[in-house]
C-alpha cells in the first residue's frame, strides 16, 4: 500500500531565483496570501483525495491546482473536499468543469465533498449541480469502502 501526499500553498509557487511569485496581473490589488487557494493531494492506490481551502478563483494558484490534478495517473476516484473553500468564481467553476472532463476521459469518478452552502447554491444557480456527484464526507467514505470491501451475499 502506497500513500503519497503533496501540499501546495501560494508561497511554494514562487520563483526560486528571485523569491517572487509570478503573476499575470501584478497591478491588481491582492487578497491576503492565506486566502489564496491551498490544496493537499493524498493518494492511496487509485483513489485521490484533494483537500481544498481558501479562494477557488481565477489566478496562478487555481492554474497550479488544475495542472497538479491533471498530472495524476491511474486514478479511479477523484475526491475534492471543498468544505474549506471560502469563495468561488467563474474561473473556479470553469476549472471544476475542466477537471470533470479530465476525469471522464480517464474513466474516473469525480466527487465534490462537503461543499459549503454558498458553493452548492452557486452550482445550482448556474445549473451545474447536476453535472457533479456531490456528497458528504461520510457518504464518500461509505462509497469508497464499498468498493474496497465488496459485499458478499448468502445464497439460500
Amino acid at each position: 500500500m502506497q500513500i503519497s501526499i503533496d501540499h501546495f500553498s501560494p508561497s511554494s509557487a514562487s520563483n526560486k531565483e528571485t523569491g517572487a511569485i509570478t503573476e499575470l496581473f501584478p497591478e491588481q490589488v491582492r487578497m491576503n496570501r492565506h486566502m489564496e487557494l491551498q490544496f493537499q493531494v493524498e493518494s492511496l492506490q487509485d483513489v485521490v483525495v484533494v483537500n481544498c481551502a481558501g479562494r477557488m478563483v481565477r489566478g496562478a494558484a487555481l492554474d497550479q491546482f488544475r495542472r497538479r490534478i491533471e498530472q495524476l495517473e491511474r486514478v479511479r476516484v477523484l475526491v475534492l473536499d471543498v468544505s474549506e473553500v471560502e469563495q468561488l468564481d467563474a474561473g473556479g467553476l470553469g476549472t471544476l468543469l475542466l477537471l470533470r472532463r479530465w476525469a471522464t476521459q480517464k474513466s474516473a469518478r469525480m466527487k465534490l465533498v462537503n461543499p459549503p452552502v454558498f458553493f452548492r447554491r452557486l452550482l445550482e444557480a448556474t445549473h451545474l449541480a447536476a453535472l457533479f456527484e456531490i456528497s458528504s464526507l461520510k457518504e464518500a467514505i461509505c462509497i469508497l469502502r464499498a468498493n474496497e470491501y465488496p459485499q458478499h451475499y448468502a445464497v439460500a
